[in-house]
């Protein structure tokens, strides 16, 4: 069947199982206009971008990046219908506009309190506190919330979105462990995100996008492209989101901490001009000695250079790294950090030209590949783009992210998280006070006791724990239960709500929580 006879079977069964008249015309705009209606998508104006906004118009939430990252989704998807693709992207299974932009809004559903921070503290709980093998994983959060725990929508459970949609949302379309086989870990040269992390050998891969309890869903989500793209590849919707996101994460943070101060012109010049000028001498340096000195100007970019070479040699080019370089240089640090951020009229169009033109080049630089690498989605950027991203990454990571100062900040989001985990867990445990639980976590754990319950039943295979041993009898599958039904209750806190909550149930304040706690 062609992909427009396979687009209007999708769009006839979300109408069908949706019971919506107005759906058999654009299931798609429904699936779009659900999560932006969801309580979950609302809950993202409060949570952290990359530092706590604390009330500041100058700095990204979630909730913010999220629109933004639909605006370039949606003008990718412009531009690759009108740059003659059109044949080549409905072979691979078409590209609606509003499917990439539903899933560019809903992307980062699953963050949890402080962003990265506290994914990676609940995924550590997840794993090493309750056994839970696939741990906790933002992308996979965001596919439960739409199949699962989102109680708002049309059915009991979930947004009932199409199929497309939610096949655009997996960024990494694989479970942690298993599935699909061979699990694209094991490929000679991973996709982004499938390698495990090098912290943590055993533990299956780095990112992906369900936990074992929605594996069926994803699978039914992505049969419609089962011929069409290889098992680990990306939907042509979900490579637009996901390159959506990396061109509003390296333009627009760079702009929030210019605006606050924290992105000074002379550091990142130093940077950035040592190297330009002195790159022959850099590139002959050993590796260890560019390790141990890493903070001498140059060098980190140096580093860069070799890590892109290791990573995605099948892109990277030395010359086209010195021409990003150079223009980063001339635009980003010359022309915008040249002059400090004052609020005037003179600096907000500063920034907003520095936004424009920058989103316009890096969209204007997509193109669609039949045969991508590995390493990238069929929607991707041509190399002199592609490496402009990179160096604009790298200033965000090298100048904002290893600040000392962000790190003590972060040290006291991550105890606050643990703490809070802490607390719940042992509410839980307490059976004189489990009448009085909220309703919220109280409806989590049953929902989770009955999908772990039915893995037992159906797929025994697959529900091991942290250490790889099976889990049998009913009180260990209500163990994994209840840790699953803990780290959903606190991942769909905002921030200011998982502080309030702790000093609640701590005892350190004396106003009893009022606040609804979670969604």
């Amino acid at each position: 069947m062609g992909s427009g006879g396979q687009r209007r079977t999708r769009r006839d069964e979300a109408a069908e199982a949706n019971g919506f008249a107005e759906l058999a015309t654009d299931p798609f705009r429904a699936d779009r206009d659900r999560l932006v209606a969801s309580p979950y998508f609302a809950r993202l104006g409060g949570v952290t971008q990359v530092v706590s906004a604390s009330g500041s118009a100058l700095l990204h939430n979630r909730l913010t990046h999220s629109l933004k990252v639909a605006q370039v989704a949606r003008s990718i998807t412009e531009r690759i219908t009108a740059d003659g693709s059109g044949e080549l992207v409905a072979g691979l299974g078409g590209c609606a506009p509003d499917v990439a932009e539903a899933a560019a809004l809903g992307h980062d559903l699953g963050h949890p309190p402080f962003g990265h921070l506290g994914e990676q503290v609940l995924d550590r709980i997840a794993r090493n506190r309750y056994g839970l093998a696939d741990g906790f994983e933002g992308n996979a959060q965001t596919f439960r919330i739409v199949t699962t725990t989102e109680a708002g929508g049309p059915t009991p459970k979930g947004l009932n979105l199409t199929a497309a949609t939610r096949a655009a949302l997996a960024k990494y379309p694989w479970a942690r462990l298993h599935r699909p086989h061979p699990h694209p870990s094991s490929m000679a040269t991973p996709p982004r995100g499938a390698a495990e992390p090098p912290e943590a050998p055993g533990t299956g891969s780095a990112k992906f996008s369900t936990y074992l309890t929605e594996l069926d869903d994803l699978e039914q989500a992505r049969a419609p492209f089962a011929d069409r793209i290889e098992p680990w590849q990306q939907t042509v919707e979900a490579s637009v989101m996901d390159l959506a996101d990396d061109i509003a994460y390296a333009i627009h943070d760079l702009q929030d901490f210019h605006r606050i101060g924290v992105l000074q012109h002379a550091e990142v010049a130093t940077e950035l001009g040592r190297w330009l000028d002195s790159a022959g001498e850099l590139a002959a340096l050993p590796d260890a000695e560019l390790r141990e000195r890493h903070r001498r100007p140059g060098r980190s970019l140096e580093y860069l250079r070799r890590r892109m070479h290791a990573k995605d040699s099948w892109i990277t080019d030395d010359d086209a790294f010195a021409d990003a370089v150079a223009r980063v240089r001339g635009e980003l640090v010359d022309e915008l950090l040249g002059v400090p951020f004052d609020g005037s009229v003179e600096a907000e169009q500063a920034t907003a030209t520095f936004s424009a033109r920058w989103t316009s080049r890096l969209v204007h630089g997509v193109l669609v590949t039949s045969s991508p690498s590995a390493r990238t989605g069929h929607v991707t950027l041509r190399p002199a783009q592609w490496h402009e991203v990179q160096v604009l990454k790298f200033v965000h990571r090298r100048f904002v992210l290893q600040r000392a100062d962000l790190a003590l900040h972060q040290r006291g989001q991550a105890s606050l998280v643990a703490s809070l985990v802490d607390a719940l867990d042992g509410w839980l445990a307490d059976r004189d006070e489990s009448a009085r639980l909220p309703r919220r976590l109280h409806d989590l754990v049953e929902l989770a006791e009955e999908q772990y319950a039915a893995l037992a039943r159906t797929a025994p295979e697959l529900l091991v724990g942290a250490t790889g041993e099976p889990v049998r009898g009913t009180d260990a599958i209500r163990g994994l239960a209840r840790g699953r039904a803990v780290i959903d209750f606190v991942a769909s806190l905002t921030d200011s709500q998982a502080q309030g909550m702790l000093d609640a149930i701590t005892g350190r304040t004396a106003q009893p929580w009022s606040e609804p706690s979670v969604l």
